[in-house]
């Protein structure tokens, strides 16, 4: 038997999610999580063997959260989940430790084919985000802004956009106030900006963020 946790700050999301799962006889959902805080915790607690990671999440979201558990517990497997294909992060997601990456609208089939081809020691990804990150590693690595931030940057970044504090970036995960300080310097020089609000303006410009600030994950 395969012990899934799924992570999502919609509970509807998780709910729908556990419901198609429900009915496979290999795959049991023993925990759920709404925020990638609690979903460390519960890794640490439960011990899954594949997380379902949603990609856009408030706090230290699921980037940070992949990084921290595929770090810890190495044999735990996190398969990222996004709204739309489209989206920046599965380079950094690769980075931190992800197995796997899967869109929210991927068929029952697709979800449960996913899950099984992680825990066997492979990587999985939806056909489309394989396509476009096959043409992003071949074309474009290392030659855009958004290619040479880092998985801890990338997570620094999308932490500012949402107004957090420097102080509670750093309480947050676990940093000096002079590494956070760092990180945020080093991302102004990679994307050259200034200050917070151009930064913000920089990840709006890039589809990284909504006009709030919030992690797009293709949805208000």
């Amino acid at each position: 038997m395969i012990k899934v946790m799924l992570v999502d700050d919609h509970d509807l999301v998780r709910e729908g999610i556990r419901r198609m799962l429900d009915d496979v006889e290999d795959i049991s959902v023993i925990a759920e999580a709404g925020s990638g805080e609690t979903a460390i915790e519960l890794a640490r607690r439960r011990s899954p063997d594949v997380v379902l990671m949603d990609v856009s999440m408030p706090g230290i979201g699921g980037l940070e959260a992949t990084r921290r558990i595929t770090h810890s517990s190495p044999d735990i497997k996190v398969i990222a989940v996004t709204v739309y294909d489209d989206n920046p992060f599965p380079t950094c997601l690769i980075d931190a430790g992800a197995s796997g990456y899967i869109t929210k609208g991927s068929h029952i089939d697709e979800i449960t084919n996913a899950i099984r081809v992680v825990h066997g020691g492979k990587q999985y990804f939806a056909k489309e985000i394989a396509d476009k990150l096959a043409q992003t590693l071949v074309k474009y690595r290392g030659k855009t802004p958004i290619d040479t931030i880092t998985d801890r940057e990338m997570v620094v970044m999308l932490m500012v956009t949402q107004g957090i504090r420097n102080k509670e970036i750093s309480e947050r995960l676990c940093l000096s106030p002079k590494t956070t300080s760092t990180y945020r310097y080093r991302l102004f020089e990679k994307l050259g900006v200034n200050n917070d609000v151009a930064l913000t303006r920089w990840a709006i410009r890039n589809g990284l963020v909504n006009e709030s600030g919030s992690p797009n994950s293709g949805q208000s």
